[in-house]
């Protein structure tokens, strides 16, 4: 017969197997990974995983531990996903549109509509573009940011979109660094598709 303990564990380290523990999305889920996280780091160490928690912004996952120098490095766990131009381009907007906000102190939502997500990405496509079919092409990209978890749909608002606190978590300073020179070769694959029409 399993321990209680162990019961406890399995739901918190399935969950985050599976993805993001928020903790405005499921309070008991969030205390029970907050109660237990030194065991799951623990247990979760074991595939060579490591437990991010960040307790200010309520969210928690699991990424894969970096070997140590000397050790055998463990084949990935966590699957990495190469997004194409659209995706990554909003993630990095979105990314610097939430540093602004934070340091504006307009408080700790970023609440951004459809036409809002879509006039920001429209500076790096190709000008002259089907204005419908431009829509559709962003908010199929903001789809797929919103499958990985780093924006929402409001309830009830099918038009406005939360952004997700944790996409600070995966564009970092560091990212954010080197987001001018992302952005330059952004304008330049939106130049060489005007060229190509």
């Amino acid at each position: 017969m399993p321990s209680p303990e162990r019961n406890d564990l399995s739901l918190p380290v399935i969950a985050l197997l599976k993805g993001v523990i928020y903790r405005d999305g499921d309070e008991d889920l969030w205390q029970r990974t907050l109660a237990l996280q030194a065991s799951i780091r623990d247990y979760v160490a074991v595939m060579g995983l490591e437990l991010v928690l960040d307790e200010a912004e309520g969210f928690a996952w699991l990424r894969t531990r970096e070997a140590a120098e000397g050790e055998e490095a463990l084949p990935r766990l966590m699957i990495r996903r190469q997004l194409s131009y659209l995706p990554s381009l909003l993630l990095a907007l979105l990314r610097k549109k939430l540093a602004e906000a934070d340091g504006s102190g307009e408080g700790q939502r970023l609440i951004l509509s459809r036409d809002e997500i879509v006039d920001m990405v429209r500076v790096f496509l190709p000008s002259g573009a089907n204005e419908a079919r431009l829509s559709d092409q962003v908010m199929a990209a903001a789809s797929k940011v919103e499958e990985l978890g780093f924006i929402r749909r409001l309830k009830n608002q099918d038009r406005l979109f939360e952004v997700r606190r944790i996409i600070v978590a995966f564009v970092d300073a560091q990212w954010l660094a080197e987001f001018d020179a992302r952005l330059e070769s952004y304008r330049g694959f939106a130049s060489e598709g005007e060229d190509e029409e």
